[in-house]
């Protein structure tokens, strides 16, 4: 092996390295948002923080939460970062109907119940571990997408099972494509959709909450992330309808944002 291709060999392992490593900021650079970002502060006055010096603001007590860590062992994938799961959960707390699309490990589940009034009602639409065989992928999803689907539909108990917060939820295991909505028109304060991420389960989703909306309602997306795979047909649609719909990305997150005021 010649001296020159020795060192071209290890001139792409430091570029593969240094990307691997700074991916993030690598996307970021070549990938922005087409959707306009908000401070969470201007999505709720809820968010709005309490000055404890000059240079210190800290959280107003509505927005203290009951959390928790889950081991990394578990190894369950998509999860929200922590900021994003604490905005989540300060939402919970004004929302007496909430909605999610996406149960997985119940995770979000489990803290939009801890953190609601003790009369909130919850109801999470899930696939089964035996219902992925149905599934079929059209022309326009994307490949890591529906294996994503796939990999996160894997579980029949939860976070939430066992817990003194569980009669908050039903759990409806169903192909979000086949869901009825008709019986919750207006409905919901909250809705959050995190199900699969092909373009036509995230339309599916998409349009069937905006009929299940309340008047002052909430709709939280998960995974508005420009330049990321699996990601990327939830970006394309929500890209497309930020034209006609206002829909914004809360900044530091992968959350975007409806609030209906109709």
């Amino acid at each position: 092996m010649t001296k020159e291709i020795i060192i071209l060999i290890l001139f792409l392992t430091i570029l593969f390295l240094t990307y691997k490593i700074n991916k993030k900021k690598v996307r970021n650079l070549f990938y922005k948002s087409k959707i306009k970002q908000i401070d969470i502060s201007k999505l709720d006055k809820i968010f709005d923080e309490k000055l404890i010096s000059k240079n210190l603001k800290g959280p107003k007590e509505d927005t203290i939460i009951k959390s928790f860590i889950i081991s990394p062992q578990n190894k369950i994938v998509g999860m929200t970062s922590d900021y994003e799961a604490w905005i989540i959960s300060v939402l919970s707390k004004k929302s007496n109907n909430i909605f999610e699309f996406g149960t997985c490990s119940g995770k979000t589940t489990y803290l939009m119940a801890l953190n609601s009034n003790k009369d909130a009602k919850i109801t999470s639409l899930t696939l089964g571990p035996d219902q992925v065989k149905n599934l079929s992928k059209k022309n326009i999803d994307n490949k890591i997408s529906f294996r994503n689907i796939l990999n996160e539909s894997v579980y029949e108990k939860f976070l939430f099972s066992g817990t003194d917060v569980e009669n908050k939820i039903n759990v409806i295991f169903e192909d979000s494509t086949k869901f009825d909505e008709s019986k919750y028109i207006n409905k919901f304060d909250l809705i959050f959709i995190d199900g699969g991420h092909t373009y036509s389960v995230v339309k599916n989703d998409t349009e069937k909450s905006f009929k299940m909306l309340n008047k002052n309602g909430i709709i939280l997306w998960h995974d508005y992330v420009p330049g990321k795979q699996s990601a990327k047909n939830v970006v394309n649609y929500l890209n497309e309808i930020s034209k006609e719909k206002k829909i914004l990305n809360i900044r530091n997150t992968s959350l975007c944002v409806f609030r209906n005021s109709d």
